[in-house]
């Protein structure tokens, strides 16, 4: 008997929020991203394992990627315009 098992990451962008850059500094506009990872049994997705919030830098020099928590990715999302 074969059991098939994984883990799949899918990323919803939830916006872009204007800021200054953790690591490069550059005043603009940060892409925030939600990624959550759930795990699936013989390719159908059974439960969340993590959530996480992350902001990429689109200054394309910077690149960054820098993990934040929900309760400021919350923050960011109210303070910014839609």
């Amino acid at each position: 008997m074969f059991l098939i098992f994984g883990l799949r990451t899918k990323s919803e962008r939830l916006g872009l929020v204007p800021m200054d850059c953790r690591v490069c500094g550059q005043s603009g506009s940060m892409l925030l991203v939600r990624e959550i990872t759930r795990f699936s049994l013989f390719f159908v997705p059974l439960f969340r394992v993590r959530t996480k919030h992350v902001l990429y830098c689109t200054n394309p020099l910077c690149g960054a990627r820098t993990d934040i928590g929900a309760g400021e990715a919350r923050r960011l999302l109210a303070g910014a315009p839609r």
